[in-house]
């Protein structure tokens, strides 16, 4: 249920309504607007009697919500959420670029791609210490020295860090990391959720390969209702029939998401395609429809990378590509 209050509502009016709201056992997400505080009910509102309410002198609007995740529902909370990291926001009209290599692989290539994406405008650093991949023998990442690497970049340039975290047991071994992602694989894994809510860190959620849009807003729902309202979602191709791409690029999604739910949404083009030529026009597609950023692959060397290397951008090529993404902003603006 979700109650907007009229406008200039003297404090102890509503401090006094929303401990009532909380007397009958209901969760208050309080969205205080430009013009408009919107109290969001989260529990058994099925005792609470819509026309008392909506009788109150304090009460503009009350209504009843059919969707089952609360607290990034739009109706909610109807402005755009910016998630801050550092000096760097995220939604609500700022773009971030992320970029990096898919894995860690040694100190001189993560410092040697850092400087190069933040040159060409990267504002956050990513790389993989923790790799979940297909297959067992694969590279699975440097693991906690990958992390301290990731750190000496972040010294060295000033770009905050993106990387996955795999498992609760490892949680305290990311506790200087800027953002921590999760990854398809693990976008359902509710416990990891559950803790994650409870980090107040910037949350990098993408969608599963295989997963609605619905459910990808419940996963963000569970790190939300832990208490943590730093999520940012992220679409990175879902598995469809396609026979020439890892999989399908849904730009669909980002209009529908930015209707349904106030957090940001940033593009993973370089996992939706796996190719590093159909990266650019895909990122540029991207941006045109509307995302709040982008996270790409760039690695200083792709052919001899010990992890999806026929994706990643070379610095050179990224530096081009963020030319364009730059002009298409300034378009779309």
């Amino acid at each position: 249920m979700i109650v907007v209050l009229k406008p200039n509502v003297a404090q102890e009016k509503e401090e006094r309504l929303i401990e009532w709201f909380k007397g009958m056992g209901l969760g208050v997400h309080i969205s205080t607007g430009e013009y408009q505080t919107v109290l969001g009910l989260i529990g058994d509102t099925a005792k609470v009697d819509m026309e008392m309410i909506d009788s109150l002198d304090i009460v503009d609007s009350v209504k009843r919500v059919s969707e089952t995740f609360k607290c990034c529902n739009r109706k909610f909370h109807p402005e755009d959420t910016v998630v801050s990291i550092g000096d760097v926001r995220v939604g609500g009209g700022n773009f971030c670029m992320i970029a990096g290599p898919c894995s860690v692989e040694n100190e001189d290539q993560i410092i040697s791609v850092a400087k190069s994406v933040k040159a060409a405008g990267a504002n956050l650093l990513r790389g993989g210490a923790f790799k979940p991949r297909t297959s067992p023998y694969d590279f699975q990442g440097l693991k906690a020295e990958g992390l301290e690497l990731l750190k000496i970049a972040r010294k060295e340039t000033g770009l905050p860090i993106v990387t996955e975290i795999m498992s609760i047991a490892d949680l305290d071994l990311f506790s200087d990391i800027d953002v921590l992602q999760v990854g398809t694989r693990n976008m359902q894994n509710f416990d990891l959720l559950k803790e994650l809510g409870q980090t107040g860190k910037p949350i990098l959620l993408k969608r599963g390969l295989a997963n609605t849009l619905k459910e990808l807003l419940m996963s963000a729902e569970y790190i939300m209702s832990s208490g943590n309202e730093n999520v940012i979602l992220c679409e990175r191709g879902i598995r469809t029939f396609s026979d020439y791409l890892r999989n399908t690029l849904d730009l669909s999604a980002i209009p529908m998401l930015h209707e349904l739910s106030h957090l940001p949404i940033i593009v993973d083009p370089s996992h939706a395609t796996g190719i590093a030529r159909m990266v650019p026009p895909m990122a540029m597609a991207a941006t045109a429809g509307g995302c709040d950023g982008l996270i790409i692959e760039v690695h200083n060397d792709p052919p001899h990378a010990l992890c999806d290397g026929a994706q990643s951008l070379t610095p050179e090529e990224y530096a081009e590509l963020a030319k364009k993404i730059k002009a298409i902003r300034e378009v779309v603006a």
